[in-house]
C-alpha cells in the first residue's frame, strides 16, 4: 500500500472524520492516522494482516467506532480503555485469547463482537460496561458460561458455536439480558438452568445443534413461562 494512497485517505478523513481503508494488506496499524487523533471517529481497517494494535490508539479521544475485523491481532493494549467515546468495537476473526483489563474502561461501548477468536473462557471484566447491548463471542472456544456473567449488562449474548456444557444458574440474573444464542454446543439439556426458564428476562433463548432435541425443552419446568415472554416479545414486534 503505498504512502501516496494512505495520504489521499488521510486528506478525506480530515474532513469526514472516517477512516476506511479494507483489505489492502496493511502489515500494521497506520502510523500517519496520529495526525488525526483530534478527529477521527470511526476507523475500518478490516482484511488486512494488522498483528499490532499500538499503544497511540489511546489518543484518538473521539473515536466511536473501530473496526479490526479479519486481522491478525493476538492481544489488544490496555491503553484501548482511554477511548471513553467508544461505541463499537469489531475484533471478528483475529486471535485474541483474552481482553485487557483496560476494556472494561470502555464506559460508552454498545457492541462489543468478538467472533470467530481464540477464547477458551469467558472474557471477565465485562460488567462494568453499563451501556453494553450486544456482546458477540460466537465461533470460539469458550466452555463454560460462568456466574460472572451475572453483572453484565448485555441485551444479548452471542455464544453459538463454541464448546460450551456448562452454564451457571447466575445467567438468570442478568438484569436486562432477553436474547441468549447457545446453538451448536455441547450442552445436555439438564445443563439448561431452570431459572432461565423461570425467573430470567431471557425471552429468546436459541438452542438449537446441541445434545438434546429443542423440543425436549417443553418438559422442563418453567417452559411456559418462557413462552409466555417469547410470544409477547414477538407480539410487540409483529
Amino acid at each position: 500500500m503505498g504512502n501516496s494512497a494512505i495520504k489521499a485517505h488521510l486528506e478525506n478523513s480530515q474532513k469526514t472524520g472516517i477512516f476506511q481503508l479494507t483489505g489492502k494488506g496493511l502489515p500494521e496499524f497506520p502510523e500517519e492516522l496520529q495526525r488525526l487523533t483530534g478527529n477521527l471517529r470511526t476507523v475500518d481497517l478490516s482484511s488486512n494482516k494488522i498483528e499490532v494494535l499500538p499503544a497511540a490508539i489511546g489518543n484518538f479521544l473521539q473515536m466511536k467506532s473501530l473496526t479490526l475485523n479479519c486481522n491478525k491481532l493476538t492481544s489488544l493494549p490496555d491503553e484501548i480503555g482511554k477511548l471513553k467515546k467508544l461505541e463499537t468495537l469489531l475484533l471478528n476473526g483475529n486471535q485474541l485469547r483474552q481482553l485487557p483489563s483496560g476494556v472494561g474502561q470502555l464506559k460508552a461501548l454498545r457492541t462489543l463482537s468478538l467472533s470467530g477468536n481464540k477464547f477458551r473462557e469467558f472474557p471477565g471484566g465485562l460488567g462494568s460496561l453499563r451501556h453494553l447491548d450486544v456482546l458477540d463471542l460466537s465461533k470460539n472456544h469458550i466452555q463454560a458460561v460462568p456466574a460472572e456473567v451475572a453483572a453484565l449488562q448485555a441485551i444479548e449474548i452471542n455464544l453459538n458455536q463454541n464448546q460450551i456444557s456448562v452454564v451457571s444458574a447466575e445467567v438468570s440474573t442478568c438484569q436486562r439480558l432477553k436474547v441468549l444464542r447457545l446453538e451448536e454446543n455441547c450442552l445436555e439439556l439438564a445443563s439448561i438452568p431452570v431459572s432461565i426458564l423461570t425467573s430470567s428476562q431471557v425471552s429468546l433463548l436459541s438452542v438449537e445443534g446441541n445434545l438434546f432435541e429443542v423440543k425436549n425443552m417443553r418438559d422442563l419446568e418453567g417452559y411456559e413461562k418462557y413462552m409466555e415472554r417469547f410470544t409477547a416479545t414477538k407480539k410487540k414486534f409483529a
